[in-house]
């Protein structure tokens, strides 16, 4: 490796770090503290004029965090990544969305299960769309703020959350929504918000849902199918996800395929490799994957811990390019 090849992949590290800096001030955040900023927080801040709310919440999040502007790596952690990640989230944006106005989920109650309302409050912090990744690998999580109170519908098991349809549930399934056409098959049912979007477009002439679950596809039968107005073209298929792929789709000719089985990118990235090999079983279908930035984000992640320990034995033999062509396969 020259020494233009060890600067190039040094820097190529310490994006990394930062990486994965980033990614734990803000989990620890999420599980631990979601609701410390307070709407009279950025008030005090905003009321003189000089200050936005962004800008205000961009500084509270840097103090919280312990990050101090004068510092040069502190400075660039908060103008490259706490910074841009942050967006204010419109209430009526999500409101008026098909679903929401439409498909009536009053608070129900059958045997286990149950579908309730739940709320954001004002300030709380939440993942609002898919992983941000630039050209030079920074990986920058979109973090949502409402202004106001904001309700959103889950189903809960035993009183333990099972899915929720959140903003972010709207936003990262907007791609596979303006695809969708012919023939979908969608893989994981949760409250049909997919299923639901595909199938009011003229375009599409049906939508497969693969689920494992029978109590999910039940509650869904029972409380939700019947408000759907295309519901003549969604077909509930109770089956596991990778067994269907394999052996009962590539016989149906899907023209897309969309694949949400996963909480989160930490159970989803393995259930994701194991799906990507089964593409091959359908050449000729398209699929997308649910928060598929963040899904890549950790995989690379793997692979990042990899460079980083080869790094310090000094076992890279590859030159710098090919270190940078194998992470842009990810």
């Amino acid at each position: 490796m020259t020494d233009r090849d060890k600067i190039k992949l040094e820097r190529l590290i310490s994006t990394a770090q930062r990486n994965f800096y980033v990614t734990r001030l803000y989990s620890q955040y999420l599980n631990e503290c979601p609701k410390a900023i307070t709407k009279e927080m950025i008030t005090t801040i905003t009321d003189g004029g000089d200050s936005s709310t962004e800008e205000a919440l961009s500084a509270l999040l840097s103090s919280i965090f312990g990050l101090d502007f004068e510092d040069g790596e502190d400075r660039r952690i908060i103008m490259d990544y706490i910074t841009p990640s942050i967006r204010l989230l419109d209430a009526e944006k999500y409101k008026s969305n098909p679903y929401y106005k439409n498909i009536h989920l009053d608070d129900i109650s059958d045997g286990s299960w149950e579908i309730r309302w739940e709320e954001y409050q004002p300030y709380q912090a939440v993942i609002c769309d898919d992983m941000i990744i630039k050209d030079d690998f920074s990986e920058i999580p979109p973090l949502g703020f409402f202004k106001e109170r904001f309700r959103f519908p889950a189903i809960l098991e035993n009183g333990n959350e099972w899915m929720t349809l959140t903003p972010v549930d709207l936003d990262t399934c907007d791609e596979a929504i303006e695809a969708a056409h012919g023939k979908v098959v969608t893989f994981g049912l949760g409250l049909g918000y997919y299923a639901y979007m595909a199938s009011e477009k003229e375009d599409v002439d049906s939508v497969t849902v693969v689920e494992l679950s029978e109590d999910v596809i039940r509650l869904f039968k029972k409380h939700i199918l019947p408000q759907m107005k295309n519901r003549h073209k969604i077909k509930i298929v109770n089956s596991d996800a990778f067994e269907y792929a394999e052996k009962i789709m590539p016989t149906e000719n899907f023209d897309l395929a969309f694949v949400d089985t996963w909480r989160d990118a930490s159970d989803g990235a393995p259930m994701y490799k194991k799906m990507k090999l089964l593409e091959k079983c359908s050449p000729n279908t398209k699929f997308m994957y649910w928060v598929e930035g963040f899904l890549r984000s950790r995989i690379r992640a793997e692979k990042f811990y990899e460079i980083i320990d080869a790094y310090k034995d000094g076992c890279i033999a590859d030159d710098y390019d090919a270190v940078e062509n194998d992470l842009r396969k990810i």
